[in-house]
């Protein structure tokens, strides 16, 4: 991950919840400068930093956000959507029956295969790669001998996050820095 001095050409602004944690790690809560400008304007959010940049229209100049808070809290308890993305995100981006982490062969597998009467849910989909999936076919793992790394489970949204700090963006601004959980080294 590389830290930079300088704005980012596209001057996107870190989006923090109203207790200055962000919404989301992974991905990383961000707007693009335009989207912070018309919040602040909407008075939806506080600016807590900003980059030199400057943001001209015709009546108005102002710095670009780089880091803005939300004004009314976000709660983060809410259940987390049953997505793809998030699926692979509880599995770390991991076969869970062989281990491989190639992002371009993860799909996913009915543990308790559909004609079984297996149900696409949280309790009952693994991230798997293409060459297991196949392998296993409509067996269960227990059927196909292939045990299951860790027990698919919903996750809760700060088991997701959690989960997601481990996965840092290539990039980010020296400002956002007091509002992330990573080790990271300034570049110039």
């Amino acid at each position: 991950m590389r830290v930079f001095r300088t704005a980012p050409e596209d001057l996107r602004c870190l989006v923090l919840n109203a207790d200055y944690q962000p919404l989301s790690y992974y991905p990383l809560s961000t707007w693009p400068w335009q989207e912070a400008i018309k919040a602040v304007f909407l008075e939806r959010v506080d600016i807590v930093s900003e980059y030199d940049t400057l943001i001209r229209s015709p009546s108005v100049s102002l710095p670009a956000p780089s880091v803005v808070a939300l004004r009314d809290y976000i709660n983060q308890d809410r259940p987390p959507a049953f997505t793809r993305f998030n699926l692979f995100l509880r599995d770390g981006f991991r076969c869970q029956y062989c281990g491989t982490n190639k992002l371009d062969l993860l799909t996913f597998d009915h543990i308790i295969p559909r004609a079984y009467g297996g149900r696409t849910t949280w309790d009952n989909i693994a991230t798997a790669c293409a060459p297991c999936n196949l392998k296993k076919g409509g067996r269960t793992p227990r059927e196909a001998k292939m045990p299951l790394h860790r027990p698919a489970e919903r996750p809760s949204m700060h088991q997701l996050q959690a989960q997601g700090r481990r996965f840092p963006p290539k990039y980010l601004h020296e400002s956002w820095l007091d509002y992330l959980y990573w080790d990271v080294e300034l570049e110039s």
